[in-house]
């Protein structure tokens, strides 16, 4: 839903945009580009904690000389920087094989633009390997890449809305006297940044979203910039808030359970460290 109401045309709002797509692909319609973020999502998410939890631990140990000291929100930050930067690595060419796959059957009516030889509206990739191996084949690694700028805008600020609102939050919901937040904490924090994240980052997503999108059929935008402008002249400035009902009610649920999750798996991994310690 989000992919298609941020590039997609004649789709509206939420709700008319969950029965088109009912109407046209029945429920496969809503599981498109799916199998490629599952295969990738643990080592996704795996590298961008890792990334953030280590870089925040090495600037603890080079401002206080000690790894385990209390972060700063100067830290917090930085660590957030450098896990967004990070991220985008790995992320964007599994997005761009997601949302090509959402956005095949897109019809483009739009008489100004080239269209390649497939016909709009007609599948182009019978898969995420096979979308994959098209976009390297056509237009090489930069292809691959493509968005990357527009995804680094994206997640550098969204993740410092992530991971800090979530340290806030846990220590302001924290009941007095506890050592570490219990799994209520975890979870409610964990959705509230989540929430807080995607409504940052939505813009940026819209732009993300429309270049990534832009080459199944077509090739509209020059690059980020231009992407931007030609949005902006063609439906106005609302149209960088299209998908953030989506986004954050998505968020929620879905970083809550990363958070709780995560926290979980650094606590079993810790008592496991303990117990195999003479």
């Amino acid at each position: 839903l989000q992919t298609r109401l941020q590039a997609g045309q004649g789709y509206g709002n939420t709700l008319k945009c969950v029965l088109t797509v009912y109407r046209n692909e029945s429920l496969a319609g809503f599981f498109k580009g799916m199998s490629f973020p599952l295969a990738s999502i643990g080592i996704y998410s795996s590298v961008v904690f890792g990334v953030f939890s280590n870089t925040q631990r090495l600037l603890s140990q080079l401002r206080h000389g000690d790894p385990a000291a209390a972060p700063s929100l100067t830290d917090m930050t930085l660590a957030s920087i450098v896990a967004g930067v990070i991220s985008v690595g790995i992320g964007t060419p599994v997005e761009l094989v997601k949302i090509r796959l959402q956005m095949q059957t897109q019809p483009y009516t739009k008489a100004n633009i080239k269209l390649n030889s497939t016909v709009p509206g007609s599948p182009v990739y019978r898969g995420s390997i096979h979308c994959l191996r098209t976009i390297l084949q056509k237009e090489g690694i930069p292809g691959v890449y493509r968005g990357n700028v527009a995804m680094l805008l994206r997640d550098v600020p969204g993740y410092c809305a992530y991971f800090i609102p979530y340290a806030m939050f846990c220590d302001w919901i924290t009941p007095d006297g506890s050592i570490s937040p219990n799994l209520f904490s975890i979870w409610v924090a964990g959705g509230v940044a989540g929430a807080i994240s995607w409504a940052v980052s939505t813009p940026m997503d819209v732009v993300k979203s429309r270049l990534q999108a832009d080459g199944v059929y077509l090739n509209q935008y020059k690059g980020t910039l231009d992407c931007m402008l030609q949005s902006y002249q063609n439906e106005g400035l609302k149209v960088f808030f299209r998908g953030l009902m989506v986004n954050t009610v998505r968020g929620f649920p879905s970083s809550a359970a990363m958070f709780l999750g995560y926290e979980l798996s650094l606590k079993a991994m810790k008592r496991c460290q303990t117990e195999a310690s003479p």
